[in-house]
């Protein structure tokens, strides 16, 4: 009799098809391939093989690669993790139309001749902010590198030492700069920057522009003091220069009045603007609540001159994010604010998310009590966000279980406890989160 237990082991062919998957068949056999291999190793080790299990696992964490719908209770609004902004209804459904078939993106179907890309979004964002023109990229660094990339190329470009920030991912404005052929001049101290640092760099170098940066994702306190917008303009004004401003966040205006008190200190491109900057920069997809972009609104020459360089092409939008971004603008201008998710979850009242959180903490046996949300993303740092969150005492664990579920939920740990906030989690799926946490259970 063969006893050989290799002999038992499927083919793998015959091993990819026991297992359902709308996975590529190509992935599928790679992943059988290597379940295979496994099971060699485990019968050469003693250790009795599950080729089919192995398979199984390998397939389902595939599967979650590719992009799983995560509900985020982890009190976090713009959790870079989860993809940042969620879009407005009218973004998805424009955007999804975009997809589906051909649209007029670079045709004037009135005329039948060829358009500018992105033409109606930056009409609405010059009525947004007050800005001459616009022009729209793929993000808030690419935004920058363009800047910097045309008005000051193989040039200095003095920044405040206090403002040359590192955000996730590894991205650090002096490489950015350095990238885009700048030469970056630190001036000041991390602390303090007066207006005369700026002045003393500017008679020293042959500078290209000055660059100030709103660090969105860090505050220096205590002994510090920052050199007003409204003097940076005059000193590049006197000098020829154009003053960019890296708002980051994506506020669009400071003084909108349905703005929340905790966000009062956040500088908006309309007042940035009417400070004098000459070109203003955001992200699209944090505070403004849309798709990634990088926005950049400033005067009609500065934009121009951007609109001319090489970069622009190669740092485009396509098609399906100028749809999402323009619609998103367009509840701006409608006043939908609440019809975007982001400013819904953040403007969220407690009277709302009180007797929902209570509800839930009976239905799991833990207990409610005031905590802070967070805007995140690099945005607002240190501003809290008074909530109500769901604690359940010494359940960390299930941090892990409630991730490994087929519609994860994100929570979050402390001090050995499970904390759920609910203010970014829609209403309809309270029900779904309880049931879920005692399943866990």
């Amino acid at each position: 009799m063969d006893n050989n237990p290799y002999r038992d082991l499927p083919s793998v062919d015959v091993l990819a098809d026991r297992v359902e998957s709308d996975l590529p068949r190509a992935l599928v056999v790679d992943a059988a391939r290597v379940a295979l291999e496994q099971a060699r190793s485990d019968i050469a080790n003693g250790v009795p093989p599950e080729p089919h299990q192995t398979l199984r696992h390998a397939i389902r964490a595939m599967a979650r690669a590719a992009g799983v719908r995560v509900i985020n209770a982890s009190g976090v609004l713009l959790h870079t993790n989860l993809g940042r902004a969620p879009w407005s209804t009218r973004a998805i459904d424009r955007a999804s139309a975009a997809a589906a078939g051909y649209t007029n993106l670079e045709l004037d179907i009135d005329t039948g001749k060829r358009s500018r890309r992105g033409e109606y979004a930056e009409r609405l964002l010059q009525k947004l902010t007050g800005a001459e023109s616009a022009l729209v990229v793929n993000n808030n660094a690419s935004a920058l590198l363009l800047a910097l990339a045309a008005t000051s190329k193989d040039k200095a470009v003095p920044v405040s030492r206090g403002e040359l920030i590192e955000i996730g991912g590894s991205y650090r404005l002096p490489e950015v700069m350095e990238a885009s052929g700048a030469r970056p001049i630190e001036v000041g101290t991390t602390n303090r920057t007066r207006l005369g640092d700026y002045h003393t760099a500017v008679q020293t170098y042959q500078c290209g522009a000055i660059l100030k940066v709103h660090p969105s994702n860090y505050r220096v306190e205590g002994f510090t003091e920052e050199t007003p917008l409204d003097e940076l303009t005059s000193l590049a004004r006197a000098n020829g220069l154009p003053l960019i401003y890296d708002i980051g966040s994506g506020l669009l205006d400071a003084e909108a009045p349905w703005l929340p008190h905790w966000l009062r200190g956040e500088p908006g491109a309309r007042q940035a603007l009417v400070a004098g900057a000459d070109l203003v920069t955001f992200s699209g997809d944090k505070l403004l609540g849309g798709p990634q972009a990088g926005i950049m609104v400033g005067t009609e020459e500065i934009i121009a001159t951007l609109r001319s360089n090489a970069l622009t092409r190669a740092l485009r939008v396509d098609g399906v994010t100028n749809a999402a971004l323009a619609a998103t603008l367009e509840e701006y201008l409608d006043g939908d604010v609440n019809d975007i998710p982001f400013w819904r979850h953040a403007l969220l009242e407690d009277d709302d998310l009180r007797p929902r959180s209570e509800k839930l903490a009976e239905a799991v046996g833990g207990s409610m009590e005031a905590g802070a949300s967070r805007v995140g993303a690099g945005s607002a740092p240190g501003i809290d966000i008074p909530t109500q969150q769901v604690r359940l005492a010494g359940k960390h664990t299930l941090y892990e279980a409630l991730l490994a579920e087929e519609e994860p939920i994100l929570a979050r740990r402390d001090a050995g406890d499970l904390v759920l906030d609910l203010r970014a989690v829609d209403p309809d799926e309270d029900e779904a989160v309880a049931a879920t946490i005692l399943r866990c259970l």
